[in-house]
């Protein structure tokens, strides 16, 4: 739905957080276990294994890992083709060793989801899906291509041929369920991390703007008795150069900038003090303010007020936050972006809850992202139509988000429907898409909180 050109691609290059130290440092594991487990298997239970062959491919892992070692920088970090390649490699030397040692008739045969299932988690969905169908073409092979386990008389330990089966069909649901399930946890999670890192860049860029006018009126306070002091000065060596006219012209000219100073600084202190005392402000303008980049995008808004009875003439007085302003402007943004001509604010007040609802004249949400409404990169293929409409349209739902994680940070409650909704009202125009913000009055209503008290006089610090 609506988008805001805020992006990471963060969660697409997982691969480049892992380190070469760290994968190192699990195959050393790998072959300490690799080792341990034949020599028990020789000494303590007898098998006769090809023991050549055996420590000849833990010994091939030992030499990749002491070249990786030596060769390249301790904090290298793995490209997408470094990391595949090292997992395949992984990969074929614990199926060889597998095959030396009776295949899928060897309980270590299940250690083969190991660098399948781990690796989706960083890697892209094309590299999970190579080593899931290497994996399932090896663990195959394995189930018909081994050399047998054999005792030191010669006995051959083999499972029953319907186990072997039932063995590699655990395997490949086991691979497929784990391997979608660690991808998609994990691609979720990315996800929603560069959303909320979008959304709290975009916060603090409406606190900075909010905050600019403090400093403002702050310089504008300081500035002023420097400036002063300059324009007295200046005032005295003009009547004391009244026979060097040259130097009389610099004092003169020292005076009209000090002047021009006065009164860019007297400008500025007036919006600043302005941005201070609207740290509160009426429900009407903080929603006005929230909806003004968009009143002149060629769509009519219209705002309603309505109080319940009995306080329909006192309109309450909210938090200017930023999060509620940049909240409101993403939901109007959206409104504007998908109607056909009109949009309508409308605002609802009562002793314990304050609402504001944007109802538009477009075609709604799509009914089958309803219950997705909200979550970041919601996406979904666009009408031959709507490409000629808006071709420039990404559509993530990145900008939904946003304001959704925004206005719940103030304690309001959204819920997302079209127009056939209950509480659509009776209006037939109405048609398209609704959002419904609902905040607990004492969440944001100024004579609730302490902010209201900020514009007071300011009071003698008893520590000075």
């Amino acid at each position: 739905m609506s988008d805001l050109n805020i992006y990471s691609p963060l969660g697409q290059q997982r691969h480049n957080w892992v380190r070469l130290r760290t994968m190192i440092i699990l195959r050393w594991v790998a072959i300490f276990g690799q080792i341990v487990a034949i020599t028990v298997a020789q000494r303590l239970y007898n098998l006769q294994l090809e023991l050549g062959l055996c420590y000849l491919a833990i010994g091939v892992s030992i030499i990749g890992n002491l070249i990786a070692i030596f060769v390249f920088p301790e904090n290298k970090r793995l490209s997408e083709i470094e990391n595949l390649l090292m997992v395949v490699f992984d990969l074929l030397q614990l199926s060889f060793l597998l095959f030396l040692t009776g295949g899928l008739h060897n309980p270590f045969a299940l250690l083969l989801l190991g660098p399948v299932t781990v690796s989706a988690a960083i890697m892209s969905l094309r590299s999970t899906v190579v080593l899931g169908v290497l994996a399932l073409i090896i663990v195959t092979v394995l189930a018909q291509y081994h050399l047998p386990l054999r005792t030191e008389e010669g006995f051959i330990l083999r499972v029953p041929s319907v186990f072997v089966f039932g063995n590699w069909v655990a395997f490949v649901i086991a691979l497929l369920f784990l391997s979608a399930y660690s991808w998609k946890t994990t691609n979720e999670m990315h996800t929603m991390s560069d959303a909320l890192q979008a959304t709290y860049l975009a916060l603090s860029r409406e606190q900075k703007l909010t905050d600019l006018g403090g400093v403002v009126a702050a310089a504008a306070h300081e500035l002023g008795t420097p400036l002063a002091t300059i324009k007295l000065a200046s005032a005295e060596l003009i009547e004391e150069l009244a026979d060097r006219p040259d130097l009389a012209e610099d004092a003169r000219l020292i005076r009209q900038q000090a002047d021009r100073c006065r009164d860019i600084l007297r400008s500025m202190g007036r919006a600043g003090k302005d941005d201070l005392h609207l740290r509160k402000a009426p429900l009407s303008t903080v929603l006005e303010e929230a909806a003004e980049p968009h009143l002149d995008r060629g769509k009519f808004i219209t705002f309603e007020y309505n109080g319940q009875e009995g306080l329909r003439d006192v309109q309450p007085e909210i938090l200017r936050r930023p999060e509620i302003i940049h909240g409101i402007r993403n939901l109007v943004q959206n409104a504007v972006d998908f109607s056909e001509q009109n949009v309508w604010v409308e605002c609802e007040w009562a002793d314990d809850r304050i609402s504001v609802r944007i109802v538009d004249d477009g075609n709604g949400f799509p009914a089958h992202l309803i219950g997705r409404i909200g979550d970041p990169f919601v996406s979904r293929r666009k009408t031959e139509r709507e490409r000629k409409a808006r071709p420039e349209y990404e559509g993530m739902g990145l900008g939904l988000f946003i304001a959704k994680t925004l206005l719940e940070r103030s304690g309001a409650e959204l819920s997302f429907a079209n127009g056939s909704s209950p509480f659509s009202g009776d209006r037939h125009e109405k048609r398209g898409a609704i959002v419904e913000v609902v905040w607990p009055r004492n969440m944001i209503d100024a004579a609730f909180s302490e902010v209201a008290e900020i514009t007071g006089e300011n009071r003698r610090n008893p520590t000075h």
